[in-house]
């Protein structure tokens, strides 16, 4: 049988059934979709391929799904660190937004993310940023799969001057990506303490019609949960309840604060939770309860947040970070075991973003989204589980190839559909101008 596509891996690890690993397996892929994951013996037999792919001491598995990331923020990375989370936002970011975010800030700084994502196994994300239309052009441009956010803000921007014009360029752009096969929309009000009733229940009027992700920020911290009870006498969950936005389509992000009742009301209405261990940390935003909410059947995903809070966008990192620190705050040495935090940051997101029946998972029918990790190394030999030993011991610098519906996004390291030097000389020009405003205020 003639196929465009075989992929000899020394491991495959599909993720579907939960934690297996199959050894000297093969992928057979045919118009950018996996046909057939089988022994590399009766692979060899039963197809010819007009690419073969030898990866003698590689794991292949899914592409890694980051389903919480502002892209574009990556020209801020470093900009104000060991700050908390309301102090970094309203006397740095915010500002800093306010002067420079403009469409090419975003496409060079959304450019720059995917390049870096990319190289770190990457092969979806989920947006929440202005101008996503540029975040959209250059995912199509690179090949990258991603769902962008239709943003909301109850305050003016340099994209919008009020909900409804946040609103009425969110349709837009979703009606602009209907046929796109890589890049989807989700509906993205910033959080309950930032977007007023009036919009939210906008979005929960047109979700009923559109079926899109809600993808905000919820319960980041304790201080947000005290200002929302004080002004409303609700906690943030409680509002969003009443707005009827507490549904499957929900992507409650970050989570650090929650009741039992609350984990209960996410699960009996299959929400999502996206968890974002280092960001969370790094703010000391609180501890997300994900062992909990697993435990509850909550669908729980993983994402890095941008790379100004992060500071990066490296999804190995933050598994091994999402592992560790279950354990840690659990005091159970068996919480979130790696087949479960490599679900996490790969078919979980796929589902919370609406797309589990699309990609997250090597099996027959989904897009080969796929990437490879060279275990050869020293700091990953010897191999006893090869999925183990990629959640705990592999670095991102491992990921050797990248393919996105069969396209190779990264070839022997090297990306294919990004000019790395340009992407690079350009983030280097944003900084020099970003420092200079900076020494001019100062003085």
């Amino acid at each position: 049988m003639k196929i465009d596509l075989l992929i000899n891996a020394r491991w495959v690890i599909p993720v579907e059934p939960d934690g297996k690993v199959l050894d000297h397996h093969s992928i057979a892929i045919r118009d950018g979709k996996i046909m057939k994951v089988l022994p590399t013996a009766d692979a060899e037999k039963k197809y010819q391929a007009a690419e073969v792919v030898e990866l003698p001491n590689h794991a292949v598995l899914p592409g890694l799904v980051n389903a919480h990331t502002h892209a574009a923020m990556t020209l801020f990375r470093g900009l104000a660190d060991d700050l908390p989370l309301m102090d970094w936002l309203e006397k740095h970011i915010w500002p800093a937004e306010a002067k420079w975010v403009g469409d090419e800030f975003v496409a060079d700084g959304a450019r720059l993310a995917m390049a870096e994502m990319i190289r770190g196994g990457t092969t979806c994300f989920n947006d929440m940023y202005f101008f996503a239309e540029d975040v959209a052009h250059v995912a199509r441009e690179v090949r990258m799969r991603a769902s962008v956010g239709m943003i909301m803000l109850d305050f003016p921007s340099t994209y919008a001057q009020s909900w409804d014009e946040y609103l009425e360029k969110g349709l837009k752009l979703h009606d602009d990506l209907r046929n796109s096969e890589l890049v989807s929309t989700a509906f993205a009000p910033h959080a309950p303490y930032s977007v007023s009733d009036e919009p939210l229940s906008k979005i929960s009027t047109l979700n009923n019609e559109l079926n899109r992700p809600v993808h905000i920020h919820v319960h980041e911290t304790a201080a947000e949960i005290a200002e929302a009870e004080k002004a409303t006498r609700m906690r943030p969950l409680e509002r969003l309840n009443q707005l009827d936005l507490v549904n499957p389509n929900l992507l409650a992000v970050h989570f650090t604060q929650a009741t039992a009742d609350e984990i209960r009301l996410l699960a009996d209405n299959s929400a999502s939770v996206v968890h974002c261990p280092e960001s969370n940390l790094k703010l000391a935003s609180g501890f997300c309860p994900v062992t909990d909410l697993l435990s509850a059947g909550v669908n729980v995903a993983l994402g890095t947040d941008g790379a100004a809070s992060n500071n990066d966008l490296d999804m190995l990192g933050e598994m091994r970070t999402a592992a560790l620190l279950a354990k840690g705050v659990s005091g159970d040495a068996t919480a979130l075991p790696a087949h479960t935090v490599l679900r996490m940051a790969t078919l979980n997101g796929a589902r919370g973003l609406g797309l589990g029946e699309i990609t997250g998972s090597l099996i027959p029918g989904k897009v080969a989204d796929m990437i490879a990790i060279d275990l050869s190394a020293a700091s990953t030999q010897p191999v006893y589980d090869a999925l183990s030993q990629i959640v705990y011991a592999a670095t991102r610098d491992q990921i050797s190839d990248v393919w996105v519906a069969g396209q190779r996004l990264l070839q022997d390291r090297v990306l294919t559909t990004i000019d790395e030097k340009r992407v690079i000389a350009k983030a280097q020009e944003w900084r020099d101008k970003i420092v200079a405003s900076r020494s001019e205020n100062r003085t």
